[in-house]
């Protein structure tokens, strides 16, 4: 026999996961990036090029995907919208 989900926690376990996955993503694609700087700097500094290349470009994507990110995380763990939706009816019936 088949239970009955509900369509609330159905909802909240898709908004997790598809948290993870963006976790996952901005972690290897970010790992990324800092790997090529790296490795462009040590190539440039091998070879006796000397460039302003030391500076760590890498950190603009990651601020603003991280941005991003927390609001991705706050959104899916921070925010209960059933608790939400009980208080403000509560204020309703109050006044």
């Amino acid at each position: 026999m088949k239970t009955q989900r509900d369509p609330y926690l159905w909802k909240q376990a898709k908004a997790r996961v598809g948290f993870r996955i963006h976790l996952q993503a901005y972690l290897v694609i970010n790992g990324g990036l800092w790997l090529i700087w790296a490795f462009s700097n040590f190539v440039i500094n091998a070879t006796m090029i000397y460039s302003n290349t030391l500076f760590p470009w890498p950190i603009f994507p990651m601020l603003g995907w991280g941005i991003g990110l927390a609001t991705h995380y706050f959104t899916t763990f921070r925010t209960n919208e059933r608790d939400m939706i009980e208080r403000e009816y509560q204020k309703l019936v109050r006044m």
